[in-house]
């Protein structure tokens, strides 16, 4: 089995008590774990492979919660630092009557921008994993380096990159993403996600066949392209399938393509991907795609029906009973 790393933010989502335009009554907020790479690490866990996660907290009552609730799902956290130079991040969550979300960030500063090459624990690449990173990671020089530079080394030592694109605009100092770092990152990886407005954004004027055929040209062995509950786009060189996730009725978003990228990634790393990537032959094996997919799916679909992300995650047991 492939063990699973995580790098980049967790953070504390504050979900808001009111739904839609229901303003009934005070406003009040429940803290949640979250973060994007840290609910992979959780999914990950929750489905019994190996997770480990990479980053700072503060050391705060939230970064205290943070890695509590982290352990508390078995993921491995002797990669995480400690810090009193940032507090650690809050986001606060509102929701409308689909479930759908908004955020409003308190980073930067934050604890998990901190985070350098020399923080790594020793040998964190000497067996081959999956690294799994998104671009919430890049909208600072410091944080931007230290995650590229992650990648270099993961691919260097044989580990299989997975990116997720993951565009939160309002954390970036411009309130839009900046295409050339989030480039960079995606031209490191063998795996990535992107939802449907997100390949809108980032192929400006590029049309989308053409834009997705060079990603496939220059290293990407397979692109999934998310459309909410609509049908995932499944790409690699050999051509395109689709698979269509369950129907459900959503309560919360917040962890859904987190879900569903930590099934997909805990699928693969079931086959013992680290020995297939030698072989060069995973990303042709249509058959595992499809079935890693369809776990993905279901993983995706069951999160958005509970609220918060880590609790929302599923474990194997659930997912069979899904």
């Amino acid at each position: 089995m492939t063990p699973i790393i995580a790098f980049g933010e967790a953070l504390v989502d504050m979900l808001s008590s009111r739904l839609g335009d229901d303003a009934q009554g005070p406003e009040t907020f429940t803290p949640y774990a979250g973060g994007a790479p840290a609910n992979v690490a959780v999914a990950c866990a929750r489905l019994g492979v190996p997770s480990r996660f990479l980053g700072m907290l503060g050391d705060d009552h939230f970064g205290d919660f943070l890695a509590a609730e982290l352990e508390s799902h078995g993921v491995d956290t002797s990669g995480v630092v400690r810090t009193r130079e940032a507090r650690t991040a809050l986001a606060f969550v509102s929701r409308d009557a689909a479930g759908e979300r908004t955020f409003d960030f308190y980073r930067p500063p934050a604890a998990d921008l901190l985070y350098r090459l020399e923080h790594l624990p020793p040998g964190v690449f000497e067996t081959p994993a999956i690294l799994h990173l998104c671009s919430n990671s890049l909208t600072e020089d410091g944080i931007a380096e230290t995650t590229l530079s992650l990648a270099d080394m993961a691919a260097k030592s044989g580990s299989l990159v997975s990116v997720d694109a993951n565009l939160r605009h309002n954390l970036w100092s411009t309130g839009q993403a900046e295409i050339g770092p989030v480039t960079q990152l995606i031209e490191r990886a063998a795996l990535l996600k992107l939802a449907r407005e997100e390949l809108d954004f980032l192929r400006g004027d590029h049309p989308a066949e053409d834009w997705l055929a060079e990603r496939l040209t220059a290293g990407v062995r397979l692109i999934l392209i998310t459309d909410g509950p609509g049908a995932v786009e499944v790409r690699t060189v050999n051509g395109c399938f689709t698979v269509t996730p369950p129907r459900v009725t959503a309560v919360d978003t917040t962890a859904g393509g987190d879900a569903f990228i930590g099934g997909l990634l805990a699928t693969l790393a079931n086959q013992d991907l680290s020995a297939q990537q030698a072989g060069n032959d995973w990303w042709h094996d249509e058959a595992l795609l499809r079935r890693a997919v369809d776990v993905a799916c279901r993983c995706g679909a069951h999160a958005v029906t509970r609220p918060g992300a880590y609790a929302a995650l599923p474990t194997a047991h659930e997912l069979a009973a899904f």
